[in-house]
């Protein structure tokens, strides 16, 4: 997939942004989905790791890098686009265009099954503390901002 800015979206209200369900799969288990919990003001609630695309950055490498800023995680890869969604931000409102991509731990990565990350990188969040875990799938709760909407569509 290309970046939307490349591709002429450059309305100044308009924020891209990428949205990661990261899979966790272990056998004789079902599939588990990454998720955290914050203490900020942010729209509160149960996320997946998600944010904002830099200009000329692609939209895989933009999922990772929010992965890893959010979550701690580089043991993971991208393994398919999943969906497109334009969707005004919960509370202030501005339009969003946001891809969804599936990805996978690495098979060898040993990933606990909770655990507290200090976000790192340039968006708002840095600095927060993230409380990580690995949620089965189905999930028993809806997620934050309705970022559980594509879960249907994953391979787990």
């Amino acid at each position: 997939m290309c970046n939307p800015y490349a591709a002429g979206m450059r309305e100044l209200t308009l924020r891209i942004r990428v949205a990661a369900y990261v899979l966790r799969r272990r056998a004789g288990r079902s599939a588990e989905l990454l998720v955290f919990d914050h203490d900020a003001d942010l729209p509160p609630g149960t996320h997946v790791p998600a944010g904002g695309v830099a200009r000329e950055e692609p939209l895989e490498e933009a999922v990772l890098r929010e992965v890893a800023e959010e979550c701690g995680l580089t043991c993971v890869r991208v393994l398919r686009p999943l969906a497109e969604e334009h969707t005004p931000h919960p509370i202030r409102r501005f339009p969003r265009h946001t891809t969804f991509f599936e990805l996978e731990v690495d098979d060898d990565a040993d990933v606990p099954d909770a655990w507290d990350h200090h976000v790192t990188g340039a968006g708002r969040d840095n600095g927060m503390t993230f409380h990580c875990r690995f949620e089965p799938l189905p999930l028993t709760f809806p997620l934050a901002d309705g970022q559980d909407a594509w879960l249907d569509r994953l391979q787990a």
